[in-house]
């Protein structure tokens, strides 16, 4: 093969490692649910997907099978852009308006629910691959009717909790406060998660009871929703038709430790991407080394 012929080749590969570099940067999708107070979505998966135990998980199990639930961080929508209210509609927030999670949106009174009073609240939110981005939990407005569907305008547009997050995760959660206001009854409160890195965003409905006295409260927060384990998740990975397994915050990292997020999309580290680019950048060096040995070379032939 000629020099010139060779400067192209290796421009061409260098090129196309380029493009493949530009192409995955930032496309890593995120996972996750709210987990205190426990989402709809991981109540019936921390049940058990094949052998629910309050009705409506039942009930969902039978109307949508049990892949929801083993996918229970992935009410999504990848291109949302920070657009919520033009792509779900009304009656669909819980699901994200997506077909896979519409048992969700059923309006009913038995979904479980996590015992709250109005005040300081601590929030947990999941996430089996932590992003840049912004949460937002909203809360239904005095006199919502649990056996409605859920509708935009049920919401108080006044977050309870609104934080800025990032790609690292302490024991696989986000955690951060926020306060409750006065309600009675069911309610409903509402996280969205847009992500800043991507236009991809997440959607949980966390069901809540500020029915009960102050004295009650503590009393019943024992008999609350779980949250999924990390052991239930670790076990159940292989069959779910998310990526787990390499985010930041697995079941798998050390306890307590602070890690980085990784790329579900090359299947690499967050370090995927810059090596990636310095690899093409290697061979771009390289092929420009070689034009200007083949000129040198030419200049040469030409003087003698």
């Amino acid at each position: 093969m000629s020099i010139k012929r060779s400067a192209l080749s290796v421009g061409v590969i260098g090129a196309a490692v380029l493009a493949v570099a530009g192409a995955t940067a930032g496309t890593a999708s995120a996972h996750g649910t709210m987990t205190n107070p426990v989402s709809r979505v991981a109540a019936c998966y921390a049940e058990g997907p094949e052998h629910p135990v309050s009705q409506v998980c039942k009930d969902l199990v039978a109307a949508s099978g049990t892949q929801p639930l083993y996918d229970w961080n992935e009410v999504n929508i990848a291109n949302a852009n920070g657009n919520h209210q033009a792509l779900i509609p009304d009656g669909k927030l819980c699901s994200a308006n997506r077909d896979k999670y519409a048992a969700l949106d059923w309006p009913r009174t038995d979904w479980p629910a996590t015992a709250v009073k109005a005040g300081a609240f601590t929030f947990q939110f999941r996430t089996t691959a932590p992003h840049v981005g912004t949460q937002t939990v909203y809360i239904t407005k005095p006199g919502y009717d649990p056996t409605k569907p859920l509708k935009w305008s049920d919401l108080d547009p006044t977050p309870v909790a609104r934080v800025q997050v990032d790609r690292n995760a302490v024991n696989g959660s986000y955690t951060y406060s926020g306060t409750l206001p006065q309600r009675t009854g069911r309610q409903v409160l509402y996280t969205v998660w847009q992500r800043s890195d991507s236009p991809e965003a997440f959607y949980a409905c966390s069901d809540v009871d500020f029915g009960a006295s102050t004295t009650a409260v503590s009393a019943l927060a024992a008999q609350a929703p779980a949250a999924p384990s990390d052991a239930q998740i670790a076990a159940d990975a292989s069959k779910s038709t998310v990526a787990h397994h390499g985010h930041g915050g697995d079941p798998d990292s050390p306890a307590g430790q602070v890690v980085p997020t990784t790329s579900a999309a090359v299947g690499g580290t967050s370090a995927t991407g810059p090596l990636l680019l310095a690899g093409a950048a290697a061979i771009g060096v390289g092929w420009a080394g070689m034009v200007l040995r083949r000129r040198r070379v030419e200049a040469v032939q030409r003087d003698s």
